[in-house]
């Protein structure tokens, strides 16, 4: 009888280890399965930081360069206006060189041609600053 005992409580022991061993292998593999998505998570935490950096530097730089186009555009501006008061003055000095040309007697065709005056203005320049020819 006593092995028919040891037997028989051994049955219990039995059932519940065969009942016992599935969840024990589900349990392993869901906490290697947790521990995978930790490591995961973490690697993708890590990449999430490093691309804020980027994006953080990508912003600083396109506000840099946003400023330094600024100060182009003022530049420009600036030597635009400088530009056109230069060429101002360079106008006027061939309007005063073609007068004294056409009091030296050149004609209104050579006034346009030396001096890129329109034919209307090298007229205009002759009839007034001419020497009169006398007859």
């Amino acid at each position: 009888m006593d092995k028919f005992m040891m037997i028989f409580a051994t049955i219990p022991v039995a059932t519940g280890a065969l009942i016992a061993a599935p969840g024990l292998a589900v349990a392993l593999v869901a906490m290697r399965l947790a521990r995978r998505q930790r490591l995961r998570s973490v690697a993708l935490e890590s990449s999430l930081d490093a691309l804020r950096n980027e994006a953080k530097l990508a912003a600083d730089l396109s506000l840099r360069a946003g400023r330094h186009v600024e100060r182009m555009e003022r530049d420009c501006a600036s030597l635009a206006a400088r530009v056109e008061r230069i060429e101002r003055r360079a106008d006027a000095r061939s309007f005063d060189r073609a007068i004294d040309s056409a009091r030296l007697g050149a004609d209104s065709g050579q006034l346009s041609e030396q001096f890129g005056l329109s034919r209307g203005e090298a007229d205009l320049v002759t009839r007034l600053h001419c020497r009169k020819k006398i007859a």
